[in-house]
């Protein structure tokens, strides 16, 4: 058995164990290089693949909100009544809470205020009903169909039918539009020619009226969440015990009819007051938050009209300049005829007053939307 032993240990012996030997210390840097020239061959080859001389920032841009265009195209159709039905909703909202918080208090301090503030409010109040309601029923405004157009400056290449001046396609509507700005979801409907006053009107009433809210009931909210004494707390179910506020948990069989009615009332004070405050505090969030969007709109759209263009023609405007100065030019926009002009324009005052605009008017606008008043053209098509 030894013998035996001893051979299997000759027999083995004769192998060795192989051993792992790590050359990293010892690659050169010139095979790290060639994989930094592989990496940089390979982004070239993608890149050569999917090369666009077109390629920029704006370009990338329209890639990224292709989505939201998508949505924009097939839903805002859908969604248009229920934004409808939301800005509706939050008027009811407001105007409850001016008559219902607003008017007692204000009768209260004045009755020669609250009549001025009456006047004041329901104007703004009309206005803006009445030229949301026309914004949302009065169609913008499309070429005839089958007749003749004055002057065509292209082909619509969805309609396949010739486009007068400043008309551009829909795509939610699935129509040209004469003098399109743009698909407005919270009117339900496109901003062209016919109703483009009425949507601007609606905006800066709105505004204003945003703003007489505010600065009118900013005295009611301040007495509301900071009145002049703290109220007494006799009869209510606390007790102050020196800086301590203890439950009382007492019967009250020993109090009178009127001591229980009193407590009542105040309980119910109390839950009226906490109710008025969060119908306050939900005022003011919609306030602010309208004045600050609808305000910024309002404002830009208000530059637009001075400067005689749309939405849709301030981008193009823009890109023309562009243009134009890399040619050491100067663009003109065609149908900027003056500040003064432009708003007469926009407003249709055509041998009307300017007074004509602050009360509700359902005049047409100037011109039919086919063809239209240039710098270089001063009469009327």
């Amino acid at each position: 058995m030894p013998n035996y032993l001893n051979k299997c240990f000759l027999f083995f012996k004769q192998f060795k164990m192989a051993r792992i030997k790590w050359f990293l210390k010892k690659t050169s840097l010139f095979n790290w290089f060639n994989i930094g020239q592989k990496c940089m061959r390979l982004q070239i080859i993608i890149k050569s693949l999917f090369y666009n001389e077109f390629l920029s920032w704006s370009y990338v841009c329209d890639i990224c909100l292709e989505p939201i265009f998508w949505f924009v195209e097939n839903f805002t159709t859908s969604l248009g009544p229920v934004f409808v039905a939301i800005v509706s909703l939050l008027k009811v909202f407001i105007i409850f809470i001016a008559y219902w918080i607003g008017l007692p208090y204000w009768w209260n301090k004045s009755h020669a205020t609250t009549g001025i503030l009456l006047i004041i409010g329901n104007w703004l109040l009309i206005n803006v009903c009445f030229h949301y309601y026309m914004g949302v029923n009065v169609m913008a405004g499309y070429p005839p169909q089958g007749g003749l157009i004055p002057e065509a400056v292209s082909i619509c290449k969805k309609c396949i039918k010739p486009k007068p001046p400043r008309t551009h396609h829909c795509s939610v509507c699935n129509k040209c539009v004469l003098k399109m700005d743009h698909h407005c979801p919270w009117l339900n409907n496109c901003v062209g020619h016919n109703n483009h006053r009425y949507f601007f009107e609606y905006m800066a009433f709105t505004v204003m009226g945003v703003l007489f809210v505010m600065a009118f009931g900013l005295e009611i909210a301040y007495e509301e969440f900071f009145p002049d004494q703290d109220p007494e707390l006799d009869g209510h179910p606390v007790r102050i015990n020196n800086t301590v506020i203890i439950p009382v948990i007492e019967s009250m069989d020993h109090l009178t009819q009127e001591e229980r009615d009193e407590i009542a009332k105040q309980a119910a004070e109390r839950t009226i007051s906490e109710f008025r405050r969060k119908l306050i505090i939900l005022a003011a969030l919609i306030c602010v938050a309208t004045l600050a969007a609808l305000g910024a709109l309002t404002w830009w759209h208000a530059g637009l009209i001075s400067r005689g263009e749309t939405s849709i023609e301030a981008h193009i405007n823009s890109t023309e300049a562009q243009k134009c100065k890399t040619q050491g030019q100067k663009y003109r926009n065609p149908y900027d005829l003056g500040s003064r002009e432009n708003w007469r324009i926009f407003l249709g005052l055509n041998g009307r007053s300017w007074w004509h605009i602050l009360f509700p008017s359902a005049h047409r606008p100037y011109g039919n939307g086919l063809t239209w008043k240039t710098a270089h053209n001063i009469k009327i098509s």
